[in-house]
């Protein structure tokens, strides 16, 4: 449901940048005082996580090296909504891409902003369990360095007090499991 209390009405829109993942734009807007503001907004297609957990009860985090914080991180497998793509076979396609695993279960939680301030960007929060490896799976992008590990929900905890887990979706991830008393 959205709420509208302090709308800022769009009055132009100047499109200043469309690269392969995102599209980044200046607005002016009347603020509700009637005073006139700039906003600088990053257009995202949205992407969805994968919380997938292993008969172990582990989590399934993938590492890979993140240019915009320049450093590699540990995270819940995740990934952009390709155009006309719906977010339930996003998932199913990424955590078999980047983890290597198709899920016989497979559940829709929530969907979240992830910096509203300047960017549009949501992400479809899934849980996969009743993993089974998959022989040949989906390549990967090609762009794309990754390693698997498997850990449990106190590892994770260590891990996100080690700032090696340190983006948004992932402590999402592991609070939702430490909450369901997964350990």
């Amino acid at each position: 449901m959205k709420v509208l209390k302090f709308e800022e009405r769009t009055l132009s829109t100047e499109k200043i940048f469309t690269g392969k993942v995102i599209s980044m734009q200046v607005d002016e807007v009347e603020l509700p005082d009637g005073k006139i503001a700039k906003r600088e907004l990053v257009k995202h297609p949205g992407a969805v996580a994968i919380i997938a957990i292993t008969a172990e009860r582990k989590l399934v985090l993938v590492e890979q090296f993140r240019k915009a914080l320049e450093r590699t991180m540990l995270e819940i497998p995740a990934g952009k909504i390709e155009p006309g793509e719906k977010p339930e076979l996003t998932a199913i396609r990424e955590l078999e891409e980047e983890t290597g695993y198709r899920a016989n279960s497979f559940k829709y939680l929530q969907t979240f902003s992830t910096s509203p301030g300047f960017a549009d960007e949501i992400i479809h929060l899934y849980i996969a369990e009743d993993l089974e490896k998959v022989d040949q799976p989906a390549a990967g992008d090609e762009d794309e360095f990754i390693d698997v590990l498997e850990v449990t929900v106190e590892e994770a905890e260590e891990l996100i007090a080690n700032e090696r887990i340190y983006d948004a979706k992932t402590v999402v991830g592991v609070w939702y499991v430490k909450s369901l008393q997964f350990d």
